[in-house]
């Protein structure tokens, strides 16, 4: 959004702001402390003042670029300590102005996309932070002049209403986003300044909570909050901090200590916006999203029966026009619902399809499906691949047709429905209880981190950490799902340009023909920004499903990872429009890309292959 949209945009965000409030207000109960609330909402306020005035400051020449990257330190600083509170009621309005990814965006103009610029103090902290800041002295000073004037519509807002309720609820996310987006270098671009804002975060927590509870009342919690801080205190470097050790000893314990301290405080409100579940006890727990929040289909409707019957549909080619091919031809659960070949086969012989088939273990937990993310439920999946002339190539009514006729499958609709009648929703729903079936957090790596399992190898315990930071995979790959599903909401996909090569190891490389995202037929994502767009996948069971990436071009995890090493097609040199990996080359070493892939390795987990 432009600055000269400001006047126009800014009363229709204080309209949404008050809307949210009044929202959220009318389902708890919970009242913080408005004095600490307040203060923080006010250091936030004059920070981002401060931050304003230096960047404009800096605009005309008159500061340098030490008191620019403090003020903007500072700004992040103040933020994160009020992050909590800030973003749990107003996260979309928090993601959107103050710390969203540096990413351009769309926005629907009526069935158009609009490219936005993003906004906010993440792409200050690129911009400010890089090696020639002044070159983008000019557009640093508008976005500092920006987050202030948002900030302040909340601010205003906030001096009448101060919303109340869900507060070890929005801790326990907030240590979600501390352990996935902060920790990780994802909020931090360009300082990588994230040991520093984990601990103004968690100091934030821990001060407002004692205002909330005697400390005879939390003296566990207490602990874990000195001990984080201590260990944060002490940590080194990002690159060299132990991420994995972290998690286990404080981060994942204060997120089951306070999920005790007031169970469901703020999950009414929560349950129609996230997948995350707040009865989880643990960030690898089995149970730490909600998988039918991704679906039609809804928990009080699923059955034992019913996931019988979607088992039974998802393994029978009669379902196809040939009669051939069913969904497991793809997706054969010995290779974790892989096929194990570049390109899968399609219902015409010679052919294949145009993509690489992806795991079905967790593939339930995504908000849009395919690698062009062009279906949004599973329900939609199931629907392209029955239509399309290289799959299926068949119709629902031929589909209900075939089915109605089968006495079997007649019977077995009567018991799970109390009626013989067999609908395409009654078709759509028992495949999709089967598909939603197929996920596990039950790998070794999990057990671990949940004190299931005592040891891991130092080589797990070293590709973890560097998973989680120098290598930087986890800014895309998400923990706990390791895909592109964002934290801590886990209610949208992203997709990403990473210039994907044809062949892994030509000679002369060349970007894949694919025009993935840019060409999914919605007419609303048609923007220059997603050309060769593609979802990212999980890295569960990625030791399981070679070949790798939209095309099966790459063989090997080895082949992946020397990709990534080298900054994707941008990074070999290709021309890349809008790459969103970095082209820059991580320099890691023989040994640190054997322990990654050790890691990788480690979150193998197919309960569902029945030679095992």
């Amino acid at each position: 959004m432009h600055l000269a949209k400001l006047k126009i945009a800014l009363p229709a965000a204080l309209f949404i702001i008050a809307v949210l409030t009044s929202a959220f207000s009318s389902k708890t109960a919970y009242t913080p402390s408005p004095v600490v609330i307040w203060s923080y909402i006010e250091d936030v306020n004059k920070a981002f003042i401060t931050l304003d005035e230096t960047a404009e400051a800096y605009r005309k020449g008159g500061v340098g670029t030490t008191a620019l990257q403090t003020a903007l330190t500072n700004a992040r600083l103040s933020y994160k300590k009020a992050e909590f509170y800030l973003a749990f009621h107003y996260p979309e309005y928090a993601t959107e102005h103050f710390n969203g990814a540096p990413l351009l965006h769309i926005e629907k103009s009526g069935t158009e996309p609009l490219v936005l610029p993003p906004e906010g103090l993440q792409v200050l902290d690129e911009l400010i932070f890089s090696e020639d800041p002044s070159a983008e002295k000019v557009a640093i000073a508008a976005l500092a002049k920006k987050a202030r004037n948002y900030y302040n519509v909340l601010y205003s807002n906030l001096k009448s209403s101060l919303p109340t309720g869900g507060i070890t609820t929005a801790m326990r996310m907030q240590l979600v986003r501390i352990f996935t987006l902060g920790l990780t270098g994802f909020d931090t671009p360009g300082s990588l300044n994230a040991i520093n804002e984990a601990k103004a975060s968690l100091r934030g927590m821990q001060a407002f909570l004692e205002t909330q509870y005697n400390k005879e009342e939390i003296p566990g919690i207490n602990a874990l909050f000195a001990g984080a801080l201590a260990y944060l205190d002490n940590s080194g470097s990002f690159e060299e901090f132990d991420r994995l050790y972290f998690l286990t000893t404080y981060l994942d314990p204060l997120y089951k200590q306070l999920g005790k301290l007031e169970k469901g405080t703020g999950s009414e409100f929560l349950q129609n916006t996230t997948a995350w579940n707040a009865a989880s006890e643990s960030m690898f727990s089995n149970n730490f999203l909600n998988p039918y929040f991704f679906s039609d289909l809804k928990q009080d409707e699923d059955s034992s029966e019913l996931r019988d019957l979607g088992e039974k549909l998802f393994y029978d080619p009669a379902i196809s026009a040939s009669g051939t091919m069913s969904c497991a031809s793809c997706h054969n659960p010995e290779k974790a619902f892989t096929d194990g070949i570049p390109k899968s086969l399609s219902s015409m012989q010679g052919k294949t399809v145009l993509r690489n088939a992806p795991t079905l273990i967790n593939a339930v937990y995504a908000d849009r499906y395919f690698y062009d993310l062009r279906a949004f439920t599973l329900e939609q999946q199931a629907e392209h691949v029955i239509f399309n002339e290289d799959e299926f190539n068949t119709a629902y009514s031929s589909v209900l047709k075939k089915l109605a006729q089968d006495k079997a499958y007649a019977a077995q609709f009567k018991k799970v429905y109390g009626s013989g009648d067999i609908s395409r929703e009654k078709f759509s729903k028992a495949l999709s209880s089967y598909v939603l079936s197929l996920r596990s957090f039950n790998s070794g790596f999990d057990k671990y981190v949940r004190g299931e399992q005592k040891e891991i190898s130092p080589e797990v315990k070293n590709g973890f950490n560097l998973f989680m930071g120098k290598a930087n995979c986890a800014t895309c790959h998400f923990a706990p799902t390791f895909s592109g599903l964002v934290p801590p909401f886990y209610s949208e996909n992203e997709s990403e340009i990473l210039g994907v090569l044809s062949e892994a190891n030509a000679k002369v490389p060349k970007l894949d023909a694919d025009e993935g995202r840019w060409a999914n037929a919605i007419n609303s994502e048609y923007a220059w920004i997603y050309e060769k767009s593609f979802k990212t996948t999980t890295v569960r069971n990625a030791g399981l499903t070679a070949p790798y990436f939209h095309n099966g071009a790459y063989a090997t995890l080895e082949e992946v990872i020397d990709f990534y090493n080298e900054g994707g097609g941008e990074g070999k040199g290709l021309l890349v429009h809008n790459q969103t990996l970095p082209p820059d080359k991580l320099n890691l070493t023989d040994k640190e890309k054997r322990d990654l892939i050790a890691f990788i390795n480690s979150l193998n987990d197919n309960p569902f292959d029945q030679n095992k």
